[in-house]
């Protein structure tokens, strides 16, 4: 294992709060008194649900928020978190489904804590936001009318943060960051976690392939904030009644801006493609839907459009490597980062066995009778 990946976990320890801990914390620091408290699961950072009882004092604050304590990395860039609370703050404002920020006892949105485990003092960042109500579109039947509306709200997000302005935004300029699409070769340091199988010989030509043909066409991408981490768990959807009578979904919740850089339109569409694509029953399908919401907002360039299948599978191969690296360093979180393991690889081979042509095709084609049908 690459000596850099090794320096990259020391600095990265993950949370290990207990559910009384965190409930302490929540009386402590933002002065609400906690009637029932749950972890929820999370990749690297740790995440409680809190029940808030009802007193005199807090009548009117909200019901139900949720803890997230960030890990020891992250906490060292109270910059970039207090970047990603004002965000959530100005997409509300602009009408997203995003939660709001709680404050402190101080009034602040944020506040740093230490804790000594034994084995040394550890300090963390802590932050409560509203619970939002909704299931995760993992957990829900998905239509292509739920595909298309959300690639449209990728791309609205996108767009609405072109007016976003903050004296410290310059901390969304990630460039080592492992989840940034543009760098999927830094996976590169991190491939001993597949062992020596097919699965690693796709990802080593999806490397290849995206040295040669995305990494020398980034600058003609046009540049924006990505959320970058629209997977099947951070959109959530409520059922509503459509005018045929039938159950239709529509997005209730955009959940966890931990993974927000600079990148580029095209990134976030085909960060949304493939995890739509994990839960799907017909996942080249996904793809078409999702371009056209997307491009109803955002029409991509040609030169944006020829890298789209190659962003698709680098997302794929860092979801990939990236599980089977953390599932070494942390066994007892296998289940929750093996989510997109279950179905991914299987997608990746089918995309890669079929083949650029033929999936751009169908990608194409189904944006195509999208467009078809708005100029009837």
């Amino acid at each position: 294992m690459a000596s850099g990946a090794n320096q990259q976990t020391q600095a990265l320890a993950k949370p290990d709060f207990t559910e009384a801990q965190a409930s302490a914390l929540v009386e402590s620091v933002f002065g609400l008194k906690v009637s029932k408290i749950q972890p929820l699961p999370s990749y690297d950072d740790q995440n409680f649900h809190v029940h808030i009882s009802r007193t005199k004092d807090t009548a009117d604050g909200p019901a139900e928020c949720v803890l997230k304590i960030s890990n020891t990395e992250a906490s060292k860039n109270p910059d970039l978190i207090e970047v990603q609370n004002c965000v959530i703050m100005f997409l509300k404002a602009a009408g997203f489904p995003t939660a709001s920020v709680c404050h402190t006892k101080e009034d602040n949105m944020m506040s740093l804590v230490s804790v000594d485990n034994g084995s040394g003092t550890r300090s963390h960042l802590l932050r409560l936001l509203t619970f939002l109500p909704g299931s995760p579109v993992a957990q829900t039947p998905v239509s292509p009318r739920l595909l298309y509306e959300i690639g449209r709200l990728a791309a609205k997000l996108d767009k609405t943060l072109e007016s976003f302005h903050h004296p410290k935004l310059q901390s969304l300029h990630r460039d080592s960051f492992i989840w940034n699409l543009k760098n999927v070769p830094l996976l590169e340091k991190y491939m001993d976690a597949l062992g020596q199988n097919g699965n690693r010989e796709i990802v080593e030509q999806v490397i290849q392939l995206f040295k040669k043909e995305v990494v020398t066409k980034l600058s003609h991408f046009r540049e924006c904030i990505n959320h970058g981490d629209l997977n099947d768990y951070n959109i959530l959807v409520q059922p509503s009644e459509s005018a045929s009578g039938d159950a239709v979904y529509q997005v209730s919740g955009v959940l966890d801006f931990g993974d927000m850089s600079y990148g580029c339109y095209v990134f976030e569409v085909a960060i949304t493609i493939m995890y739509m694509m994990i839960e799907s029953k017909n996942p080249i399908q996904v793809g078409g839907h999702i371009l056209a919401g997307f491009e109803s907002v955002v029409p991509l360039t040609a030169v944006e459009r020829s890298a789209l299948y190659l962003l698709v599978c680098g997302r794929f191969c860092q979801s990939l490597v990236m599980a089977a690296y953390s599932c070494q360093l942390h066994p007892e979180n296998r289940e929750y980062l093996m989510i997109t393991a279950k179905t991914g690889w299987k997608h990746l081979q089918q995309m890669f066995d079929m083949g650029q042509k033929a999936v751009e095709e169908v990608w194409f084609e189904t944006a195509r009778s999208y467009e078809a049908r708005r100029s009837m």
